[in-house]
């Protein structure tokens, strides 16, 4: 579709809260602005690690 976006998380998020209306008990924690991006932009490709990378796996039945 040609969309691009970007996790935003500004502090305070306060305004947020008042902007919208919302009650006390709702707190947003993160913005995901969302757009076409400008023709002439960068936009990296970035690629996940796999899994075995980033986790431990325990294989021992200690501690059960």
């Amino acid at each position: 579709m040609g969309l691009a976006t970007l996790t935003h998380t500004p502090s305070p998020m306060g305004f947020l809260s008042e902007i919208l209306k919302r009650p006390p008990n709702e707190k947003p924690y993160i913005l995901f602005p969302v757009g076409y991006p400008a023709p002439d932009c960068e936009v990296p490709d970035l690629r996940r690690k796999p899994l075995a990378e980033v986790a431990l796996w325990r294989t021992d039945d200690a501690g059960d």
